[in-house]
């Protein structure tokens, strides 16, 4: 599996960030190729769906949200993914805390592509950081 592990301080406060990064239909705005929908309401046991195609051709990406404990006072907010598709496959963590003014965002992923040989794992994390790293960031910017 290749591993994945992001952290960002920013300067909104603990829900504005959670709100913002399980925003999920933004995502496909920094993701090429891909549009994300998710059912409601949101909540454990909620699949999000990431398509990703060029014309024709194309793959879906489900998730099962099986952690959803949106941010308390004193206690971050916790997501869990459970990926669930025919091609990729793997978890996904989204952890928001309040760190002074504003919060402490953690991003960690374990994805693994059936058919790809281990020994690509190292690229696949280099592109997976590079591309969840533009996606958390854009997302916290309020881009897209």
């Amino acid at each position: 599996m290749a591993l994945i592990d992001l952290e960002r301080h920013c300067p909104l406060d603990a829900d504005e960030a959670w709100r913002r990064l399980t925003d999920w239909p933004r995502h496909g705005a920094f993701v090429p190729f891909t549009r994300v929908g998710v059912d409601t309401p949101v909540g454990e046991g909620s699949t999000v769906l990431a398509r990703t195609a060029l014309g024709p051709v194309g793959f879906d990406d489900p998730m099962e949200i099986t952690v959803w404990r949106p941010p308390e006072e004193g206690r971050p907010g916790l997501c869990g993914l459970e990926k669930r598709g025919r091609l990729v496959l793997g978890r996904a963590e989204i952890e928001v805390r309040p760190d002074g003014p504003g919060s402490r965002v953690r991003w960690r992923e374990e994805i693994r592509v059936r058919g790809l040989p281990r020994f690509c794992d190292p690229v696949l994390a280099a592109a997976g950081r590079r591309m969840f790293g533009r996606t958390v960031d854009g997302l916290l910017r309020g881009g897209g």
